[in-house]
């Protein structure tokens, strides 16, 4: 295990919120940042990912899963080197949302979703962003991308709550149907709070 001297948060929802990144700002402003946005479209998995999701393309659901895993595999030099430079990363979704919508679906247990992503950086945070999915679905373009219907958000939502069983994980629950100011003032108190306890700390690995 390598070590560093900043701190890995995530921060996740079941459905797009649309002002994700104004709370990614609010964990940012404590220490050197850097920003990690899953699926990382920029690379050749991302745009086969992207494709699917925008509905241009059909892919047999454990490829899909598997590309999801390979495009959090691929940054993950990366986030280490940035890590060990004393760079904190602010990462929105990871392999719990990889995990959660995968196994939303008929035929998929939470062991085998999560077997792809083991030994990944694990997060010093995980703050979860409440929302039910009926609000969410008056939110921003809610609908165009594939997952995003109510019925089956409601699934990944019950999968979350199944992943956030495991004490080994530091989740965090916020209720994103509050007021910007309010869902900030939380996301500050959380960073500050985990800034100090990770520092100089082993980079740990997910789930295992």
């Amino acid at each position: 295990l390598s070590l560093r001297y900043n701190c890995l948060f995530l921060v996740d929802s079941v459905a797009a919120l649309g002002g994700t990144p104004i709370c990614m700002d609010d964990v940012c402003i404590f220490c050197t940042e850097d920003f990690f946005c899953y699926t990382d479209r920029a690379t050749k998995i991302g745009q086969l990912i992207s494709s699917y999701l925008e509905k241009k393309s059909n892919l047999e659901d454990h490829t899909v899963h598997l590309l999801f895993s390979a495009n959090r595999w691929e940054m993950v030099p990366l986030m280490k080197q940035k890590l060990e430079q004393g760079i904190s990363l602010v990462v929105d979704r990871y392999a719990f949302s990889g995990v959660a919508f995968t196994s939303a679906k008929p035929g998929f247990s939470l062991e085998w979703c999560m077997n792809p992503d083991m030994g990944l950086p694990k997060p010093d945070l995980v703050i979860f962003l409440q929302l039910n999915p009926s609000m969410a679905a008056n939110r921003g373009e809610y609908g165009i991308e594939r997952y995003e219907t109510s019925a089956f958000q409601r699934t990944v939502q019950q999968r979350f709550e199944e992943l956030m069983q495991d004490s080994s994980v530091n989740w965090k629950v916020i209720d994103a149907a509050r007021t910007i100011e309010e869902v900030h003032n939380d996301i500050k108190l959380l960073s500050e709070d985990i800034i100090s306890l990770a520092e100089n700390q082993p980079v740990g690995e997910l789930w295992r």
